[in-house]
């Protein structure tokens, strides 16, 4: 982690953000003020950043709270639509939240939302993350998949009490990971496909929160044989073709639950006894390098889909994760009672990440199908 007192790495990192973020970042020179660099070690990055958003970002609470609260309302009743799409499409994922509720009560929290986007035409990261920041979240850690040619942000949210009872969108503001295919770096014919429905469509990357909400796409259905093509050499890109910027998913904060189910290894064997197939990449339990964040989710549910050629087919729609972050290491002596979400492991991790992609892959919907 490096200070940021000169303007030299200012003008570097300040780059590193999308062009539509960089103008709504603003670098204080106070010598508490940080931002994490992509070669730093993994590792300490966690344990900076959970105790950062407790006293290094805290210089920014009150404003980050005070523009979050101006349309809380609004913003949440969005964050309930996208959701209420999601679980609309995926019976899995309401099967899921049934399941702990009949254990654990109703107040469940949500660890993250997750997006897809493609990195091209301005369809990509900065085109949904505006909605966020406009509401007072903050970007913090890039993620790299060079393998699956992606890349990722996620955001930290404001400091915005809960709805007294609420649960899920209406609980604690959860965290937010937007990823997006790297489109250049794809082959020219996949290029051709992304570009015809993206550059046809020039301003529907405005309205990528309005496209969630409403379940539909910014651009025109496509042919069957061009989502086929995408998925032969990319299955995140195909996903994306067809999905948009519906909810890829949603993730229980396990640690948070009140029951025996607040381990993630008791929630796996929970769910598995139910029947639910989890994505098994990798193992089904994906735990970080620093043994911190310890990730699982089920595979994605698939849909009936008719293209604009007529034919219908099954695509891979989206899924639920489960996330158990620890206390971090210099809270071991916190009473239990007083740890707050602050004192765990934050963040996200590249290795735990690269294998919850494949839940949408056919690899696992072949093993759900079996």
């Amino acid at each position: 982690m490096i200070s940021l007192h000169s303007s030299a790495i200012k003008a570097s990192l300040h780059r590193s953000f999308p062009t539509s973020l960089r103008s709504r970042l603003s670098v204080s020179s106070s010598p508490r003020s940080f931002i994490r660099l992509p070669s730093a070690r993994k590792r300490d990055l966690s344990v900076i950043s959970a105790s950062g958003r407790d006293s290094s970002m805290s210089s920014n609470n009150d404003s980050r709270e005070s523009s979050s609260k101006v349309a809380e309302s609004f913003f949440r009743s969005v964050l309930g639509q996208m959701e209420t799409v999601y679980l609309n499409r995926n019976p899995t994922p309401k099967s899921v939240l049934e399941l702990v509720r009949s254990v654990d009560g109703d107040q469940l929290c949500y660890d993250h939302l997750a997006f897809r986007t493609f990195g091209v035409s301005g369809y990509g990261i900065d085109s949904l993350a505006s909605f966020f920041l406009d509401y007072g979240y903050t970007p913090m850690d890039e993620l790299k998949f060079p393998a699956k040619k992606l890349r990722a942000l996620w955001f930290a949210p404001p400091d915005v009490s809960a709805i007294p009872g609420g649960s899920g969108v209406n609980g604690p503001l959860p965290r937010v990971f937007i990823s997006e295919l790297l489109v250049d770096q794809m082959s020219s014919q996949t290029q051709d496909v992304i570009r015809k429905y993206t550059q046809a469509s020039p301003n529907g990357k405005k309205y990528a929160a309005l496209s969630s909400a409403l379940g539909t796409l910014t651009w025109e259905k496509p042919l069957s044989s061009e989502f086929e093509q995408l998925a032969r050499e990319s299955e995140y890109a195909a996903w994306t073709l067809v999905n948009g910027y519906a909810l890829n998913h949603v993730t229980i904060s396990v640690h948070r639950l009140k029951s025996h189910l607040n381990k993630i290894k008791k929630l796996n064997q929970f769910l598995e006894e139910k029947g639910l197939k989890l994505n098994s990449e990798g193992g089904v339990l994906k735990v970080s390098p620093d043994g911190g964040l310890l990730q699982s989710s089920t595979v994605a549910d698939s849909i009936s889909f008719k293209f604009a050629d007529g034919v219908t087919k099954s695509i891979p729609c989206s899924y639920i994760e489960f996330a158990e972050r620890l206390v971090l290491p210099q809270y071991q002596n916190v009473p239990e009672s007083e740890i707050r979400e602050s004192h765990r492991r934050d963040g996200f991790e590249v290795g735990n990440a690269d294998k919850i992609f494949e839940s949408t892959f056919q690899e696992q919907l072949s093993r759900r199908a079996g």
